[in-house]
């Protein structure tokens, strides 16, 4: 992934998304460190992190998460989750974040050099496609290493570039030993801090 420092850089992370491909890699994501890669390597101006969430009384396991992004440098975008029994009478939970993604990457366009999407979803292709005629620079996070591959083909075909999530998990993954990001969370050093006048990082 080319991340320059003067480039104004917004990142869209579907929740979802992101969850279950870091899963299938076998790793958990340190959203502190996620969040501190693109602050020193970029000129971050959002980061948004969408959420589709259980429209129910009862506790929510996603809760402590969404509660600290948005206590910690992220914008939190969440909707209701539509709740439906599928035809082996399992509970399934269904909330598609496509069309909120698609809104703020429209209207953060003007103000934005590159957009990160950490979403393999074709759905947004289209919209992609309009960004990149204003002149964002646009790279797809996601993973091809499942089966079937978490990107779809016609959101790959069409972003500038394509990054595999296995292959940058290092700078933001939490191992372990560490404990779940919580409120106030003491600061962690980004392990992979460089020279602060270097113009680009390549990951």
């Amino acid at each position: 992934m080319q991340l320059r420092r003067h480039e104004r850089t917004s990142i869209f992370i579907d929740g979802s998304s992101l969850y279950f491909a870091s899963k299938n890699l076998g790793f958990d994501v340190d959203y502190r460190n996620l969040l501190t890669m693109f602050e020193t390597r970029t000129n971050l101006v959002r980061a948004y992190y969408y959420a589709a969430m259980p429209e129910t009384d009862d506790y929510s396991p996603l809760k402590p998460l969404t509660d600290w992004l948005a206590y910690n440098g992220y914008t939190l975008v969440t909707k209701s989750a539509r709740e439906f029994t599928d035809h082996t009478g399992r509970r399934r939970i269904k909330g598609s974040m496509d069309v909120e993604m698609a809104v703020d990457l429209m209207e953060q366009a003007e103000r934005l050099d590159h957009a990160i999407l950490f979403s393999g979803d074709s759905d947004l292709r289209r919209v992609v496609e309009a960004v990149q005629r204003r002149g964002v620079r646009v790279t797809a996070v996601s993973s091809m290493r499942n089966s079937p591959p978490l990107i779809g083909d016609d959101l790959r075909r069409q972003v500038d570039r394509f990054v595999e999530l296995g292959d940058i998990a290092r700078d933001f993954t939490r191992r372990p030993s560490e404990p779940r990001a919580r409120p106030n969370p003491s600061p962690i050093r980004h392990p992979a801090d460089q020279d602060p006048s270097e113009e680009e990082t390549e990951l």
